[in-house]
């Protein structure tokens, strides 16, 4: 699902955040970027998501080669893949409803089709009946549950998040972290760059390793799944 190829990102004449990086993530795996600080984990994801391009090397989605596709092919890409971000990036002057359905309107999905996905959206994450209110009146942690609901509403085999937890009691990191699970038990592709070190061991997955833009490691448990 993801391939990086010798990938290198510099910004400006000195500063490298990615430095020569080569792995590769299977269709319905689940893997963690963590490092330090400034490891480059943010960067790699947008290269994913066609947010930065590679100064040198060559990124793969799905099979296909992102080094290629001009600016027009960007939003067809970015429909097949899922973003979570720290922040929520809602919109609070729209409703939950409006918030999750946006990536359908976006793609004109009929009205019927969009109000039975959203409502399905939600009811994975738990907010099902919340649908009219507005961003602002939930939680944090609820907050989060309607970026994640927006971020497959449309059924994306690639699920990227950068971060969802950071903002989150331990308690509410645990339940999220366990939703990612689950979309990905269900054949979903999950990448997700985090610092929680302890929660990260407690899901038992691969783990990437980034210091200063390297793969330094590539931990994969033997229990699989």
């Amino acid at each position: 699902m993801i391939r990086f190829e010798h990938v290198s990102k510099r910004y400006g004449p000195r500063h490298d955040a990615l430095v020569d990086l080569s792995f590769a993530i299977d269709a319905g795996e689940m893997a963690f970027i963590t490092g330090h600080s400034g490891a480059g984990k943010s960067t790699l994801l947008k290269l994913v998501a066609l947010l930065e391009r590679p100064t040198r090397g060559q990124v793969l989605v799905n099979g296909q080669n992102l080094n290629q596709v001009r600016r027009r092919g960007v939003p067809r890409v970015r429909r097949g893949i899922g973003m979570v971000f720290q922040d929520h990036r809602l919109l609070l002057d729209r409703s939950v409803f409006d918030n999750v359905a946006l990536p359908l309107v976006i793609a004109g999905v009929p009205r019927e089709e969009i109000a039975r996905r959203v409502r399905a959206a939600l009811d994975k994450v738990g907010l099902l009946g919340r649908e009219a209110e507005a961003p602002a009146t939930l939680s944090t942690g609820e907050q989060q549950r309607v970026g994640i609901a927006r971020a497959i509403v449309a059924k994306p085999p690639l699920l990227i998040a950068d971060e969802p937890t950071g903002n989150l009691d331990p308690q509410l990191s645990a339940e999220i972290m366990q939703l990612f699970g689950e979309f990905q038990q269900v054949g979903t592709t999950v990448l997700i760059a985090s610092h929680d070190l302890a929660l990260i061991k407690r899901m038992g997955k691969r783990v990437l390793v980034l210091d200063h833009g390297r793969l330094i490691d590539d931990y994969r448990p033997h229990a699989t799944g």
